[in-house]
């Protein structure tokens, strides 16, 4: 049977085929710490007590309905203020799209910016830009970031790629990295940014900045957010955010997203998201439009989360400086934000007991999750070269207790490799 060249292409997600395999090893009665899904076990992280009753109060009041197209009103307006109080940032309803979670909007955003072989730039690593690229036909310009800018894309690393290019896909907090721009990395962006918008003739497309700050919300100590047109107003009509509830209210499954920005460019969105039927359920609409003014519920939701992700993802850090300390070749960097940490095991090239040498991070991985119990994802699925010992490790779906006692495994697996 023959499908489309685009299908034909579509490659599988190596996080899947991971997970498979951990399934596969508790089939068998393992226990595993499974660091891999960007999600939350609800039963460690349950959603907002206020956005469950909201939610089944809106079941119960029969709203199962098609929701308006661009979302509901008052959503969009409590989004809007939730935008201005929370970030200062004045976007009004009419500049708001909602969808059912932040994937539709990021597709959204790539259909109405990109045309076929219109380059799109992101940093490596990064979150599914390779993929969105395919989907719509794009020229792909991955940019590799280092350890020594906490994986973070400098304007100096994308200075020689902005000239003719369509869009700067941007995240922070980073998936898969748990790092953030500083104000002063950011805005060199943004300088770059303006300036080669203020080089093109009105009848070539500007340079667009998508910004997905899904995980905002979520930031560790001193750590600020930092966004692009609170720092370059004249950056408006150039940036799409993506945000949601997903992250910052442990809501994966609720599906309400949202993205803002110009109007011109929310309104080909929702025409976009109109045809596709990507709508968030209208229950879970109304419920989260109640929900965000509660400022003291929001908030205390927000600090017990935030205390319980920061314990997580310091217990792992330390627990992996530890291990370097006493001169084994791993390491970590610290987290900031997302519920993510970025962790070094660099043992590729080594053998493991049954005589398979690691040459890439898959196998490394296949062979952490046999011997340590222990699940994480490598970069290489996000983009970066299999040869690079760094991995993210996502702590929403693991207790505190279940992170800790997988150090001792990890530590014995590491002895083992000759």
């Amino acid at each position: 049977m023959q499908v489309s060249k685009m299908a034909a292409g579509l490659r599988g997600s190596e996080i899947i085929r991971i997970g498979n395999q951990v399934s596969e090893q508790v089939r068998q009665g393992a226990n595993i710490c499974n660091l891999t899904i960007g999600d939350f076990d609800s039963k460690i992280f349950p959603i907002p007590a206020g956005l469950t009753d909201g939610i089944i109060d809106a079941y119960k009041a029969g709203l199962t309905n098609y929701p308006p197209a661009a979302g509901m009103g008052e959503l969009r307006q409590s989004v809007s203020t939730f935008l201005q109080e929370r970030q200062g940032l004045s976007y009004g309803p009419d500049d708001i799209l909602i969808a059912g979670g932040s994937r539709p909007l990021i597709y959204a955003a790539y259909r109405a910016i990109v045309d076929a072989g219109d380059r799109v730039i992101f940093p490596l690593p990064s979150w599914n830009n390779n993929h969105y690229c395919h989907l719509v036909d794009a020229t792909p310009v991955a940019v590799p970031t280092h350890a020594e800018n906490n994986f973070m894309p400098t304007a100096a690393d994308l200075a020689s790629h902005v000239a003719g290019a369509t869009l700067l896909a941007l995240c922070s907090p980073l998936n898969p990295t748990g790092t953030v721009f500083t104000k002063e990395g950011l805005e060199e962006i943004c300088d770059l940014v303006l300036a080669e918008n203020q080089r093109r003739g009105p009848d070539e497309k500007p340079l667009y900045i998508m910004y997905d700050q899904i995980y905002w919300l979520l930031t560790f100590g001193d750590t600020q957010h930092f966004d692009p047109v609170s720092l370059r107003p004249a950056l408006r009509p150039y940036v799409i955010y993506i945000d949601g509830t997903s992250k910052c209210f442990a809501a994966t499954g609720v599906r309400v997203g949202y993205a803002f920005g110009p109007q011109v460019l929310i309104n080909q969105m929702k025409s976009i998201l109109g045809h596709v039927g990507a709508w968030a359920p209208k229950a879970e609409q109304v419920a989260t439009a109640h929900f965000l003014p509660q400022t003291a519920a929001v908030d205390e939701f927000l600090a017990g989360m935030k205390t319980r992700l920061d314990s997580s993802l310091e217990g792992f850090f330390k627990g992996l400086k530890e291990l370097k300390q006493q001169g084994y070749p791993v390491d970590a960097v610290a987290p900031a934000g997302a519920i993510y940490l970025t962790a070094k095991i660099d043992v590729l090239g080594r053998t493991a007991p049954d005589g398979t040498v690691l040459a890439t991070t898959a196998e490394l991985t296949s062979y952490l999750i046999a011997e340590a119990q222990l699940a994480l994802v490598p970069f290489s699925a996000f983009g970066s070269s299999a040869i690079e010992p760094w991995f993210r490790a996502s702590v929403g779906a693991e207790t505190v207790e279940s992170i800790q006692a997988a150090l001792p495994r990890l530590r014995a697996a590491l002895d083992k490799l000759k």
